[in-house]
């Protein structure tokens, strides 16, 4: 039995696991800290996989155990000691017929993202992942409206931050 749940979960796992990806991307700024993420996510996930009872799909499950994964991680690193991260500073060579614009534009809206509480990050991040409100409501435990007004604050909030 505990062979075919395995066998499941890395079905399951690997055909969603840029979710964790994407999640990991949103709430930490380097790789070290991406993997560190990534892997508590994928433990947490395992540990919490018989529980999945199949009400809604993988996908909508795996967002809501990675963000309260990501969150819950974040609120942690909230209280420890700042530092800054060396590559913020090493100098980058830029290549003349290199366009960008798009990298440029992608680093500003994550910095922004990173700007916002819990709720708002989460709530940006999947409605850039394409997420129907119903399925945002599902996956944070809130109400479709409540989603709705939620993701328009934070969309402002998103406006301010990138055109002050």
């Amino acid at each position: 039995m505990q062979k075919d749940l395995e066998i499941k979960f890395l079905s399951d796992f690997e055909q969603n696991q840029n979710i964790a990806h994407k999640i990991c991307r949103v709430y930490t700024t380097n790789q070290s800290a991406h993997n560190d993420l990534f892997q508590e996510i994928t433990i947490q996930l395992w540990k919490n996989y018989p529980k999945f009872r199949g009400d809604s799909k993988f996908s909508t499950w795996m967002y809501r155990v990675a963000l309260n994964t990501a969150i819950s991680l974040y609120r942690k690193s909230t209280r420890t000691v700042k530092t800054q991260d060396i590559s913020d500073f090493a100098y980058k060579i830029k290549a003349t017929d290199y366009d960008d614009t798009e990298e440029i534009q992608l680093k500003a809206l994550y910095k922004a993202i990173h700007k916002l509480n819990d709720i708002d990050k989460a709530l940006i991040f999947l409605y850039l992942e394409d997420k129907p409100y119903k399925e945002i409501s599902e996956t944070l435990g809130i109400s479709s409206v409540n989603a709705r007004v939620k993701m328009n604050r934070a969309k402002e909030k998103l406006k301010n931050i990138l055109n002050p």
